[in-house]
């Protein structure tokens, strides 16, 4: 699976995000949140330096939409940090 594949996958319920971090341009993680009502869930695929398989850590699971996006939002915010490229997908 290559990284524009990744995370593609239909799931059940409403896709809220996408967001697709690159640093030097290979990729480095892609995380979506999906809302399934009573619930939302986050997935990531993670591509480590050196491997062909992505990990893919997870899925998380939060109580609402906004408890989900929090959490995706800290975790962009380091990946910035740690000098990232963040497109929405």
């Amino acid at each position: 699976m290559s990284a524009d594949e990744a995370v593609t996958e239909p799931m059940a319920g409403h896709e809220l995000f996408v967001r697709h971090a690159r640093r030097d341009g290979r990729s480095v993680v892609v995380i979506r949140a999906v809302d399934h009502g009573d619930s939302c869930v986050v997935e990531a695929e993670v591509f480590p330096a050196g491997s062909a398989q992505p990990q893919r850590p997870g899925p998380y699971t939060f109580a609402d939409a906004r408890e989900a996006t929090a959490f995706v939002t800290e975790a962009v915010e380091a990946l910035m940090y740690l000098g990232c490229d963040i497109q929405a997908a």
